[in-house]
């Protein structure tokens, strides 16, 4: 069933005084947005750059709802929404629609985005991934996604990597691992080794 619904009056008040009579909402209609969300998205005094901006959410697949909601969030920000890629980069690697609007209510879909995707292509599970977006999200001590990986291909298992995390490991100790880890490795790929054959005769 669909509803209506009433959009926080401070996005509002914020572009009241940057409205854009002359945006071209037709693009919307195009990409199949419901004219109830149309007329949703008309009260947020959005412009054509913001309107190109859903139109990328819609072909990406996220719910008018969802859409009317990310530009929202961006404006009581006082901001453009202009994170249609991260969304979608986000969408494409398997975060669902609830879990973007978390990251969305924080107002770091850009600087969050990366990692996030990044965690997903390590292969870590949902869990994990969500434990670190969270500490990320909250402002804890966190190691970066690239670190993660990193430790992931020196051949540390998700959950020694889970306690490194919990340990409240910083990037800079990691790196410091990291280096042990493969010159270890590499010097083990090294080693001479003997070999016996016949005498000549």
């Amino acid at each position: 069933m669909r509803y209506s619904r009433i959009l926080p009056v401070v996005g509002v008040l914020f572009f009241g005084c940057h409205s854009h009579p002359l945006t071209d909402y037709r693009p919307l209609d195009q990409a199949g947005m419901w004219s109830s969300d149309i007329e949703q998205i008309k009260s947020l005094n959005v412009n054509d750059q913001e309107i190109g901006q859903v139109v990328k959410l819609k072909q990406a697949g996220i719910s008018d709802d969802n859409c009317v909601e990310l530009v929202n969030m961006a404006h009581t920000r006082h901001h453009l929404f202009l994170s249609a890629d991260s969304v979608t980069s986000l969408a494409g690697a398997g975060f669902t629609e609830p879990q973007i609007l978390d990251i969305a209510r924080g107002d770091k879909l850009d600087t969050v985005s990366i990692d996030a995707v990044t965690l997903k292509l390590v292969g870590l599970s949902d869990a994990t991934v969500q434990l670190v977006l969270h500490r990320r999200l909250s402002g804890q001590q966190v190691l970066a996604a690239a670190q993660i990986s990193r430790l992931k291909n020196t051949g540390l298992t998700e959950r020694q990597i889970l306690e490194r995390i919990n340990n409240g490991e910083t990037d800079e100790q990691a790196e410091k691992e990291i280096r042990s880890r493969e010159a270890a490795r590499n010097h083990s790929n090294t080693s001479f080794v003997r070999v016996h054959g016949r005498k000549p005769q």
